[in-house]
């Protein structure tokens, strides 16, 4: 056999991929690219070793197109600049960009309007979630579309079909169907990954006969990129803010654990920003500052040094008090303003028509500000801010709050500016 075992199994029609269902299954989106012969540019987002690359160029296949590769990471501009020319002299190109989440905006620039006219049917790659790491010019374009860690019987499937076929082993090893289960357990999801381990499993195997021994051997630890009770990069992430939230620090350092080994500090730093901000908030505002630092001196020193920043934002958020009054102050305002949309109070604009001087807004009376009602007159007496009575610092605003809600607020502006001053 030459090449790697991966290499040599991988697919080359949409009927040869293993799981994705969703894709390629009866009713899938690129199973009806083909049926119709009327393909569309597609983001395909997933972890490592699901498959999109060879989704990519099995739906190339497929559609009986010619394609061009392009890494967004390495290519230039020269590069894609030749790529266009090839699609203007061939009426139209199957293009596969890998890491598009890395593409900048000159690359992007010089894209879009051949994406927008159809000239370049793209298929963008990448374990990035596209939602935020991609330009939403490029994304606006193109079917967003998740590929799935493959599950357990997949894994095993794909082995199986490895020691057959003439592409890979040709039936030369035997195997014990505990080797299967073992590799696909610990492979979560990465059939690259399971084709490594069976490839060094042949190696030291004896007579030809692949034994769980030779598999623990093999393995000597799961893969890396994920844990076998994880189907996604994205559910990582997902128990690292539930962790922060139910101030678990524990929780929170294992699952930063797991993410330190995708060397990822920007999706990081999002999702601990967000989770500072939406459940701490102002229940321990500083930490929220820290939180910012932290990642700043995390982006200057790079990993491994640092996970120690990191880690020490995230046990501050963990054993902070939590408040999301904040976030629900937000949400409550922009449902108000889903329901209906009203214009500032004349006396708010910024240049007023028809009113008297003692009308407008008093920019030389500050005792006064706390008194004006801000609100349209319809919902005026809205409370969208509800404090969380969860540290002193948001006790001490809901206090203040309180003493202002009790005076009150007027739109009586011409009375409130002639109340002598104090």
């Amino acid at each position: 056999m030459s090449g790697t075992l991966a290499y040599n199994m991988r697919p080359q029609s949409l009927s040869d991929i293993l799981g994705q269902e969703h894709i390629i299954g009866e009713n899938g989106l690129f199973t009806k690219f083909v049926e119709k012969n009327h393909p569309m540019s597609v983001i395909l987002y997933g972890p490592p070793g699901c498959g999109k690359t060879t989704l990519a160029m099995a739906l190339a296949h497929d559609l009986n197109m010619p394609f061009r590769t392009f890494n967004a990471s390495t290519g230039n501009k020269k590069e894609m600049d030749l790529i266009i020319e090839e699609a203007k002299l061939s009426n139209g190109l199957f293009v596969i960009i890998d890491e598009i989440h890395r593409m900048n905006k000159m690359k992007q620039d010089n894209l879009l309007p051949y994406v927008e006219s159809g000239l370049l049917i793209i298929v963008g790659c990448t374990t990035a979630n596209p939602y935020h790491s991609i330009n939403p010019a490029i994304r606006s374009r193109c079917q967003i579309v998740e590929v799935k860690p493959l599950q357990k019987e997949h894994i095993i499937q794909g082995l199986h079909k490895a020691l057959k076929s003439e592409k890979g082993y040709h039936n030369q090893y035997t195997c014990d169907e505990e080797v299967f289960k073992h590799i696909a357990r610990l492979s979560s999801g990465d059939i690259r990954f399971a084709y490594n381990c069976l490839e060094v499993c042949s190696i030291i195997a004896h007579e030809n006969h692949i034994t769980i021994e030779d598999a623990k051997n093999a393995l000597t630890q799961a893969n890396a990129q994920f844990d076998k009770d994880e189907d996604q990069y994205y559910d990582t992430l997902s128990g690292l803010q539930k962790s922060i939230r139910g101030s678990d620090p524990n929780g929170a350092m294992y699952y930063f654990a797991k993410l330190i080994e995708y060397n990822d500090i920007e999706s990081l730093e999002r999702r601990v920003l967000v989770c500072a901000y939406e459940d701490v908030g102002l229940a321990n505002p500083n930490a929220c500052m820290r939180t910012v630092a932290a990642f700043q001196a995390a982006r200057t020193v790079g990993f491994p040094e640092a996970r120690i920043p990191i880690a020490s934002a995230i046990i501050d958020l963990c054993l902070s008090p939590k408040s999301k009054s904040s976030e629900a102050a937000i949400d409550a305002a922009l449902a108000s303003l889903n329901h209906q949309s009203l214009s500032a109070p004349e006396y708010l604009r910024l240049t007023p028509v028809g009113l008297d001087d003692d009308e407008k807004y008093n920019y030389d009376r500050p005792e006064l500000w706390e008194y004006i009602q801000y609100l349209p007159d319809p919902i005026a007496q809205s409370q969208f801010y509800v404090p969380w009575m969860t540290s002193n610092y948001e006790k001490a605003l809901a206090e203040n709050y309180r003493r202002i809600l009790k005076h009150g607020r007027t739109n009586q502006m011409k009375k409130l500016n002639h109340t002598k001053k104090s």
